[in-house]
Order: C-alpha cells, then sequence, then structure tokens
C-alpha cells in the first residue's frame, strides 16, 4: 500500500468511526451526559482514569461513580465534607478503589482551586507537536498533597516510559473539535496537532499490519514512532486516525 492509499484509506476509516452512533458502546458516552464545562472534563477524566478491560463494565462503574458524585461532580468535588467523602470508600473497578477515588476528589479539588483547573495545569510545558512533558507535570501536580502510594500508579508518566493512552484519551476528548458529536473541543489552549494517538493493544496491533508502527512494546517510544507517521498524514488532527486503528481492531478484527 503507498503512502497515498494508506492515507485515502485511514481517512475513510476515521469518518466511518468518529460518529456518534459509536458513543453507545463507548465509555465516552459519561461525559456526554453532561454540560457544564468542569462537569464535562471531570467526568471525562475520572472515566478515562478507569478505561481498561471490559467496555461494558467500565461504562458501568463509571455510572456508578457519578452517582456517587451525585450526577455533579465539580459541585462535589469543590464543596463535599468528610461524610460525603466517605460514601466512596466501597467503589471499586478492577485495581481502582475507593481510596483512590478519594484521593482523586481531593486531588482535583487542589487542581481546581490552586492551579485554575485541569485545562491550565495540561496546558503547562506543551510542546509543538506533543504533550508528554505536560502529562508528567500534570501527574507531579496531582500528587502534590499527601497521597496513598499505590494511588500514583492510576496515572501514567511519558517520561518514565508510558505510552499514557488513557490520558492521551482524555485529552483527545477535551481537544478535538465536536464538529461530528464525538469529542468536546472544549480545550482552546491546546491544538489537535499536539495530541498523541491513546496506543493501547488494539490500535498498537493494527498500526504494526499498515506498517506504521515497528517497536513491539506499547511504551512511549512506540507512541513517538507512531505519531511521527501518523503526523505526517494529517499534521493538523493527527490523532482522528485513532478512531481508524481502533476501529479497524475491536471492530473489524483487522
Amino acid at each position: 500500500m503507498t503512502q497515498t492509499e494508506l492515507k485515502e484509506f485511514l481517512d475513510a476509516k476515521a469518518e466511518q468511526y468518529d460518529h456518534p452512533r459509536f458513543l453507545e458502546s463507548d465509555p465516552l458516552q459519561i461525559p456526554h451526559r453532561f454540560t457544564q464545562k468542569e462537569d464535562i472534563e471531570i467526568s471525562a477524566f475520572l472515566t478515562a482514569t478507569i478505561a481498561w478491560g471490559n467496555r461494558k463494565s467500565i461504562i458501568n462503574n463509571a455510572e456508578k461513580m457519578m452517582l456517587l458524585l451525585e450526577n455533579a461532580p465539580y459541585d462535589f468535588i469543590m464543596n463535599h465534607s468528610q461524610k460525603e467523602l466517605e460514601t466512596l470508600k466501597d467503589f471499586v473497578h478492577r485495581t481502582f478503589n475507593g481510596n483512590d477515588l478519594t484521593y482523586f476528589i481531593r486531588g482535583l479539588q487542589n487542581i481546581y482551586q490552586q492551579h485554575d483547573g485541569l485545562e491550565a495545569v495540561f496546558s503547562k510545558e506543551a510542546k509543538k507537536d506533543n504533550l508528554q512533558a505536560s502529562i508528567s507535570t500534570f501527574k507531579k501536580t496531582f500528587f502534590e498533597l499527601p497521597h496513598p502510594a499505590r494511588t500514583t500508579k492510576h496515572i501514567s508518566d511519558p517520561l518514565k516510559g508510558s505510552a499514557a493512552k488513557r490520558t492521551n484519551m482524555f485529552l483527545r476528548w477535551m481537544v478535538r473539535d465536536n464538529r461530528t458529536g464525538v469529542n468536546f473541543g472544549l480545550w482552546k489552549s491546546i491544538a489537535p496537532s499536539q495530541l498523541s494517538c491513546p496506543l493501547d493493544v488494539h490500535s498498537g496491533n493494527v498500526a504494526r499490519k499498515l506498517k506504521l508502527l515497528k517497536r513491539k512494546q506499547n511504551d512511549a517510544k512506540a507512541l513517538v514512532e507512531l505519531d511521527e507517521k501518523l503526523q505526517r498524514l494529517d499534521p493538523d488532527d493527527p490523532v482522528k486516525y485513532d478512531f481508524a486503528l481502533f476501529g479497524l481492531g475491536v471492530f473489524e478484527k483487522f
């Protein structure tokens, strides 16, 4: 397949899967239930945090989280009482438990009270062609309060070798425009050209079959390699191809 043929193929697949009908089976449906910016980004961040494993389970447990936050995540984070925090203790999604969720609520409150919110923190140290340093800075800022050591594993650091799939997915949700009704385009301080593909087993396997990726591990080095290839196909919006790679892997078993 030539470069031109590959681009035409992936453009068509990206258009096919970047469609609201796929929200019916995607965790991204959770933040679409809100209208206030802060509610959208908080629900998206928490949903992305638990986005590994069975997709139906992710959606069910994200719904449970929103119920625990009284379906008003920003208000809960900014105004919760200690008694209300205790209602979170029984939450569990795989290895993410109530203690983790409790710290995430405190960490998010600190982000909004002391650092002007999620967008402001992620915008810091943003590079022209990637946000990996920004993600690392966000993790440091998020865990600047006393926290359980185990909780830090739930936010990956690309400067320590991780592809940071869930964080890059969250950033895609916030930054890419909402012209198709899938992503939100809420954050204007970050451009789509700065985004990285949420690299997971599905997108990684398809990328290798299409010769977009040689590295065998789905890690930070593989992400850099894949980003460079996708930026050649569309320098302004390389992460639109996440829809193509993921859709080909999950729905078409490519």
